[in-house]
C-alpha cells in the first residue's frame, strides 16, 4: 500500500519519443565539443605571450619602455582574472547540467522502476482473476455432474414406479378412463395408424393362426400382379390334385375313357387359353379397320401429336392410306419420302378437308410438304390455267419470311409440281419486279414470295388474286417479328373473302364448294400470330408436334462459357475437329460476319458469308455454293437461322448469342434435321444475361449438360423482369409506408 501511495504521489513518467531523444543527443554532443574548445582557448591564453621584436630604427627612450612594460603586466593580469573567472563560471555552468542529467536519469530510472513495480502487479492480478475462473468451472463442472446424477435418479425412480404401476395394474386392474370428448376437427378424419392393441386375432381366435387361403378357379378368379398363365398353371395341378384325392377316398379305379376324356378336356382348355391369353397386337400390325380408339390414342402419343379443335379426321399412318391421288403418291415416291413425318400425319387429312390449320412444330419437322401436297391436291380440282383465267392471277399463295425460305419452298413444291403440270413462280426482293410481274401474267397456279415484294406487285398491279383461295403463312411468328404484319394483312385483304368458310363450328362444310384454305405454321405462337389468326382463320385446328419452342432431341446441345477474346480460338478449334463437315457459324450483326468470314479465311478454312447486306445473286452464290461442299464454313446472321434446309449441316456454332431462346431455338434447328443427328455449340459471356434463365430451362428440359458458372449466376434463376420471391437481405433497404 505504501508503494502504490508513492506511486500516486510520485510525478508521472514523461516518455519520450525518438525524434526527442535524437534531439537531447545532439544538445549534449555540442555542449561536449563547445567545453573542449573553451579548454583549448583557455590553454593557448595562460601560455606566455614572447615579446616583440625591438625596432632598430627608433629606439624608445628608457622611461617610455618602463612604463610600457608596467602597463603590459597588469593588462596580463586583467586578462588572467577574467579568464579564470569564465572558468570558474563554465565549470559551476558544467556541474549545473551536469547535475540536471543526473536528476533526470534518476527520474527516468524512478519511472521505470514504478511501470516494473506496476507491470508485476498487473500480472498478479492477472494470475489471481485465472485462478478465481478455474474454482468457477471447476465448481460448474460439479454442478453438472450433480445436476446429471440427480436426473439419473429420478429416471430409474420413474422406471421403478411405471413397473409398479404395471404389476398393481396387472394384479387390481387398471381404473376406468375418462371419455374422451372428440373434436369436430378430429370427428371425421380418418386415421391410417394401426393400433397393435386393437388386434386380439392371432392371440384370442385359433382360425386366425392358420389362415385359409382361397384357391383359384373356385370362384375366385385371378390376382392382379401375377402372370395369368402361371396361376391357371398352378389352378390346373391343384385341381387334378384335388380329382385323384376325391377318387381315392371313393375307391374309384382309372379306366381308359376317363383318360380319353381327360385328353379332350385338356385340348379344350388349351383352346380357350389360347384365345382367353391372346395378346392384343401394336397399331402397326393392324389394318386401319381395326384400329381402335384406344390404337389410336396410342398413335398419337407415340408421336407425340395433339389436337385442339373440333370434328378432327384421323391422322394417316402411311402414304398409301392417304387421299392424295395417284399422281402425287408417285411423286412422293420419287422424291423418296419413305414414310410421312408427325407433322405431315397430322396435317395433310386437315388440308384434304379444306380446313384452316394452324401447324406448331419443331424446326426440320417436315412443315414444307406438310401443306404443299394439300394445296397441290386442291389445285387438281380445279381447272388448268389458260388464256382465259391466267389474268385472275394464281390459285394458290405462299408467303415466306426470307429469300432463302421461299426459294427453298419453290425447290421443295417444283419436286411434286413437276409431275401434274404445275406451274410454280417464286417473287422475292433483289431481282427485277418487271421480270417477275411478266411470269404472273403469263399464267402460273401457284405464287411462292415474300410479303413485301408480292404486295408491291399487287399495288403497281403486277398481279391480282381474284381467284385466290388457298394462303400459306410459312414461319409467320418469323414474319411478324421483322415486322411483315402491315404486308401481310394487305395480301389477306386483297383476296376475295365471299368464299369464307362459316363462323359456325357445327355447320357441315360443302364438299363441292370451294373455301378459302389458310395454313399457318410456325414454331412459337407468340401474340401477334394468334391475333393474325382470329382474324383470318375460321375455327382452326391447332396441331402441335412434340413441345412448342423446343429443338429436337436429335441435337446434341454444348454451351460454354467464354471470355470475348478467348472466342475466335475456341471457334477454330472446333471447326479444325471437324474436318470435311459442314458447319454454320452464326453472328448477330453484319459487320461481325464479314470479319469473322475474313479471319476463317486467313486460317486456311473454306468459308463463306452470308447476311442481308449482300446482293441477292451473292446470297444464292454463297448458299449454294455450301451445299455443294465448295464451303464447309458458313457464317450467317439470323437470315440463315429460319427455315433454311441445308442437308447433313454436321455442326451449328453460335458464336453470339442471340436475345431471345425462340432465336436460339431456330438456329440450332439448322442440324439434326431428316431424322439426323446433329451438335450445337454456344459461345455465352457475361454479357448475354438476357437468355440465361430462358438457356437454362431449355438445356435441362433437354437433358442437357448446364455449365456451372450459368447454374450459379443469379440471372438464371429468375426470369427476366420479374420479381424474385426472397427475404430482403441485409443490405437491402426495405421502405415502407406509414
Amino acid at each position: 500500500m505504501k508503494r502504490s501511495a508513492d506511486a500516486m504521489e510520485a510525478p508521472k513518467p514523461v516518455f519520450l519519443t525518438k525524434a526527442e531523444r535524437e534531439r537531447l543527443a545532439l544538445e549534449r554532443r555540442q555542449a561536449a565539443v563547445s567545453d573542449q574548445r573553451r579548454t583549448a582557448l583557455d590553454l593557448l591564453q595562460s601560455l606566455p605571450r614572447p615579446p616583440p621584436p625591438p625596432s632598430s630604427s627608433n629606439p624608445p627612450p628608457r622611461e617610455a619602455s618602463n612604463s610600457s612594460s608596467h602597463r603590459d603586466s597588469s593588462d596580463r593580469e586583467k586578462d588572467r582574472d577574467r579568464d579564470r573567472e569564465r572558468r570558474r563560471d563554465d565549470d559551476s555552468r558544467r556541474d549545473r547540467d551536469r547535475d540536471r542529467e543526473r536528476d533526470r536519469d534518476r527520474d527516468r530510472d524512478d519511472s521505470s522502476r514504478r511501470d516494473r513495480d506496476r507491470d508485476r502487479d498487473r500480472g498478479r492480478d492477472r494470475d489471481r482473476e485465472r485462478e478465481r475462473d478455474r474454482d468457477r468451472d471447476r465448481e460448474r463442472g460439479d454442478r453438472d455432474k450433480d445436476r446429471e446424477k440427480d436426473r439419473l435418479e429420478k429416471m430409474v425412480e420413474r422406471e421403478r414406479e411405471k413397473e409398479l404401476e404395471a404389476i398393481k395394474e396387472q394384479y387390481l386392474g387398471s381404473k376406468k378412463p375418462k371419455k374422451r370428448v372428440i373434436k369436430p376437427s378430429e370427428k371425421f378424419r380418418f386415421s391410417f395408424d394401426w393400433e397393435n392393441t386393437e388386434d386380439t386375432s392371432r392371440d384370442m381366435n385359433a382360425l386366425y393362426q392358420s389362415p385359409h387361403e382361397a384357391r383359384l378357379l373356385f370362384g375366385r378368379g385371378f390376382l392382379a400382379g401375377i402372370d395369368r398363365r402361371e396361376q391357371k398353371k398352378a389352378a390346373a395341378a391343384h385341381e387334378k390334385e384335388t380329382r385323384l384325392e376325391l377318387r381315392r377316398k371313393s375307391g374309384e379305379e382309372y379306366r381308359p375313357e376317363d383318360d380319353a376324356a381327360d385328353k379332350k378336356k385338356a385340348a379344350a382348355a388349351d383352346m380357350y387359353d389360347v384365345f382367353d391369353m391372346r395378346v392384343d397386337r401394336h397399331w402397326s400390325e393392324k389394318a386401319l379397320e381395326e384400329m381402335t380408339e384406344r390404337d389410336w390414342r396410342i398413335f398419337r402419343e407415340d408421336f407425340n401429336i395433339s389436337y385442339k379443335g373440333s370434328r378432327i379426321p384421323r391422322p394417316m399412318r402411311k402414304w398409301g392410306e392417304s387421299k392424295l391421288g395417284s399422281e402425287l403418291l408417285r411423286a412422293i415416291e420419287k422424291a423418296g419420302y419413305e414414310k410421312p413425318s408427325p407433322i405431315q400425319m397430322a396435317a395433310i387429312p386437315l388440308g384434304l378437308q379444306q380446313r384452316d390449320v394452324i401447324g406448331i412444330a419443331e424446326t426440320g419437322s417436315g412443315k414444307t410438304a406438310a401443306f404443299v401436297l394439300p394445296m397441290l391436291s386442291y389445285i387438281t380440282r380445279l381447272p388448268p390455267i389458260s388464256e382465259e383465267n391466267e389474268a385472275e392471277g394464281p390459285y394458290a399463295v405462299v408467303m415466306a419470311p426470307t429469300r432463302e425460305l421461299a426459294q427453298q419452298i419453290e425447290e421443295e413444291t417444283v419436286k411434286f409440281a413437276t409431275y401434274l403440270g404445275i406451274k410454280v413462280v417464286s417473287i422475292v426482293g433483289g431481282q427485277s419486279i418487271e421480270e417477275q410481274g411478266f411470269k404472273i401474267r403469263q399464267g402460273c397456279e401457284i405464287v411462292i414470295a415474300t410479303p413485301g415484294r408480292l404486295l408491291d406487285c399487287l399495288e403497281r398491279r403486277y398481279a391480282v388474286l381474284n381467284q385466290c383461295n388457298y394462303v400459306v403463312l410459312d414461319e409467320a411468328d418469323r414474319m411478324i417479328d421483322m415486322g411483315f404484319e402491315p404486308q401481310v394483312v394487305g395480301v389477306l385483304d386483297a383476296m376475295p373473302s365471299s368464299n369464307l368458310k362459316p363462323e359456325n363450328e357445327d355447320e357441315e362444310l360443302d364438299e363441292k364448294r370451294i373455301y378459302r384454305t389458310t395454313y399457318m405454321f410456325s414454331a412459337t405462337m407468340p401474340p401477334a400470330v394468334e391475333r393474325l389468326a382470329r382474324k383470318y382463320l375460321r375455327n382452326p385446328v391447332v396441331v402441335t408436334i412434340g413441345t412448342a419452342g423446343k429443338a429436337t432431341d436429335l441435337i446434341t446441345q454444348n454451351v460454354i462459357m467464354v471470355k470475348e477474346s478467348e472466342k475466335m480460338s475456341r471457334l477454330q478449334k472446333i471447326l479444325a475437329d471437324l474436318g470435311d463437315k459442314t458447319a454454320i457459324v452464326f453472328c448477330n450483326t453484319k459487320k461481325t460476319a464479314d470479319m469473322r468470314a475474313k479471319d476463317l479465311d486467313k486460317a486456311g478454312f473454306r468459308v463463306t458469308a452470308l447476311h442481308g447486306g449482300k446482293s441477292q445473286d451473292q446470297r444464292e452464290i454463297s448458299l449454294e455454293g455450301f451445299r455443294n461442299r465448295r464451303f464447309n464454313v458458313l457464317v450467317a446472321t439470323d437470315v440463315a437461322g429460319r427455315g433454311i434446309d441445308i442437308p447433313d449441316v454436321a455442326h451449328v456454332i453460335n458464336y453470339e448469342m442471340p436475345s431471345s431462346i425462340d432465336t436460339y431455338t431456330h438456329r440450332i434447328g439448322r442440324t439434326g434435321r431428316a431424322g439426323k443427328k446433329g451438335v450445337a455449340t454456344s459461345f455465352l459471356t457475361l454479357e448475354n444475361t438476357d437468355i440465361f434463365f430462358d438457356l437454362k430451362q431449355m438445356l435441362i428440359q433437354s437433358n442437357s449438360p448446364v455449365p456451372p458458372e450459368l447454374a450459379r449466376h443469379e440471372a438464371s434463376k429468375f426470369k427476366p423482369g420479374s420479381i424474385p420471391d426472397r427475404p430482403p437481405r441485409r443490405n437491402d433497404t426495405v421502405f415502407a409506408n406509414h
